[in-house]
């Protein structure tokens, strides 16, 4: 004889928490989103009203065609207000609400990466990886070097290898040298997700496009699905955060 509790149909715990995640969220309060010209750039309307950051402060972008992107997330909006579709006004935010009142901590997390770049930890083995890796880095670096001065020491699987204290003090002081937070918070996103602060200055200097930086940041990852086979979760994870870095190549490309 089945009990009661055997009877009722059971709720998996990813549905109670989508629903408890919901119950959280903001509703949607309005239908109109505009573009507004403001002091120091575009501020999206909602219903005539201006949005602003979690912080209160005025939610400013600095190009029209960047304000039409993000207002496009605000019109996507389905009924509730949900910060994770909505990667350009997360970036946004973040900008506005830490990054410009941290700028020298984040420039100095961003400069800490050159110690330990991804593009200088090569493979010896498989071949394939190897001259994947060449393929897809190997130009980057040249970049550096040819346009900043920025020379790199490659070193042989994971071995910590010291990297020219020149060539850090030059990235430091690059990176320290930007100024606009919403710029620097876009270059942090990308650094951190890559793991390399090459790859992020390669794409916000536009010497590479945002397909190519992707690309190099999968090498290892792609090859050893090509010998092993695709992992389906991996993927699905590799897809989701592609679209905040590509959020944030959008805003770099921006300036």
């Amino acid at each position: 004889m089945s009990s009661e509790s055997e009877s009722k149909p059971l709720i998996d715990p990813i549905t109670m928490a989508r629903r408890d995640l919901k119950k959280s969220l903001p509703k949607r309060f309005w239908k109109d989103v505009t573009c507004v010209t403001e002091e120091g750039g575009f501020a999206i309307h909602l219903e005539g009203r201006p949005t602003r950051t979690p912080a209160r402060a005025p939610l400013i972008l600095p190009t029209r065609a960047l304000a039409e992107i993000a207002a496009e997330e605000w019109r996507q909006v389905g009924e509730f207000i949900d910060p994770a579709t909505m990667p350009i006004t997360r970036i946004v935010n973040s900008a506005l609400d830490a990054v410009a009142k941290r700028r020298s901590e984040v420039a100095d997390d961003c400069a800490r990466y050159a110690g330990s770049d991804l593009l200088c930890y090569r493979v010896e083995e498989p071949r394939r990886l190897v001259e994947r890796q060449s393929l897809h880095w190997d130009p980057v670096l040249a970049w550096a070097k040819d346009t900043h001065g920025w020379r790199f020491t490659l070193a042989g699987g994971v071995v910590h290898v010291a990297q020219p204290e020149d060539t850090l003090s030059l990235m430091h002081a690059y990176l320290h040298a930007i100024i606009d937070p919403l710029r620097l918070s876009a270059l942090h996103v990308v650094t951190t997700m890559t793991g390399s602060v090459l790859l992020a200055l390669a794409l916000a200097e536009g010497a590479f496009g945002p397909t190519a930086i992707w690309n190099a940041a999968h090498v290892d990852e792609d090859v050893q699905m090509e010998i092993w086979g695709q992992d389906t979760e991996a993927l699905e994870r590799r897809a989701h955060r592609e679209i905040e870095f590509r959020a944030a190549a959008t805003i770099l490309a921006s300036f």
